[in-house]
């Protein structure tokens, strides 16, 4: 009998597939299989964590896509709401706050007070500038009053201590020097309430008016300063340059003119109440040497 003998292993390739036997076949799958097995889990451990990444973010970006979105519908509807709203939605201040109201308590001895109609007033710009106006007027109504009397007192103070004449010039009753009224009433004298150079004589108006002495008429108007119609004569009495001064008389009764001699007693006009005047009267005034001289002392010293 012949005796089987398997050859050398070497004697036949290492990787031939018919050289194996059907168990070893199959080992050799399952081996291949494990290896790609564990290759492919490897790769899968590898982009696993990717994928997860991935996957979460999907998510985020859609959550801040829809929200952007809302916000622009939001943005766009607001503004459209309150544009159609009705005036049946509107509300007051105290009506929104009224769920958060605050509260002040008072104290129990407060007294509460009503404001009436006469309790304030109002001015309007008309009535401040008439005050104004007023208050303009009277400061300058003050101040020409006081320098009116500062120049009295300067002038009566100049009158008195420059004059160092005779008041006497003629003898009484020889008619040389007339009273210029036959009838009045003494009224304010010599700087008298201030400035004021002569003596008022009191008369109905229309009360003949006569020349105190002889002489020339220097001054004869229907104006003349605060005087209104006046008249002026220059004398020469004893010596001396005397000068007589008739105001205020009634318009159109001047009975001479500037140029023209008169005599002591002569019709020169009548009273009135023309210039700066409030009554019926004569402004009477003498001034000798070219000084003021009280009046009424020259005509009780001399007219007769």
């Amino acid at each position: 009998m012949a005796e089987a003998i398997d050859p050398p292993a070497h004697d036949a390739p290492e990787n031939d597939a018919t050289s194996l036997t059907p168990r070893s076949r199959v080992r050799t799958r399952v081996g291949r299989a494990s290896t790609a097995v564990r290759a492919t889990s490897q790769r899968s451990a590898v982009t696993r964590p990717v994928k997860a990444k991935k996957r979460m973010a999907k998510p985020v970006r859609s959550l801040v896509i829809l929200t952007m979105v809302g916000g622009l519908v939001a943005t766009m509807a607001i503004p459209a709401f309150a544009a159609t709203g009705t005036l049946d939605d509107s509300k007051t201040l105290q009506q929104v706050a009224a769920d958060n109201a605050q509260t002040l308590v008072v104290a129990s001895d407060a007294s509460a007070s009503q404001i009436t109609r006469e309790s304030y007033s109002a001015t309007t710009q008309a009535e401040i500038d008439a005050k104004k106006a007023k208050k303009a007027r009277e400061a300058a109504a003050a101040a020409a009053a006081a320098a009116a009397a500062a120049r009295a007192r300067q002038t009566a103070s100049t009158a008195s201590s420059t004059f160092s004449g005779n008041y006497v010039m003629v003898a009484p009753g020889s008619g040389q020097v007339r009273w210029p009224l036959l009838t009045f009433i003494k009224g304010r004298g010599l700087w008298d309430s201030g400035y004021h150079q002569g003596q008022d004589l009191l008369a109905p108006a229309g009360t003949p008016i006569y020349a105190a002495a002889a002489g020339v008429v220097r001054v004869s108007q229907e104006s003349f300063g605060g005087y209104g119609v006046c008249i002026s004569i220059d004398h020469v009495i004893n010596g001396q340059n005397v000068s007589t001064l008739y105001g205020h008389m009634t318009y159109g009764t001047r009975m001479v003119q500037s140029g023209q001699t008169v005599v002591a007693g002569q019709m020169i006009g009548r009273v009135g109440s023309t210039g700066r005047s409030t009554a019926n009267h004569l402004h009477f005034e003498v001034h000798i040497n070219g000084q003021v001289v009280d009046p009424w002392i020259w005509l009780t010293t001399n007219a007769g």
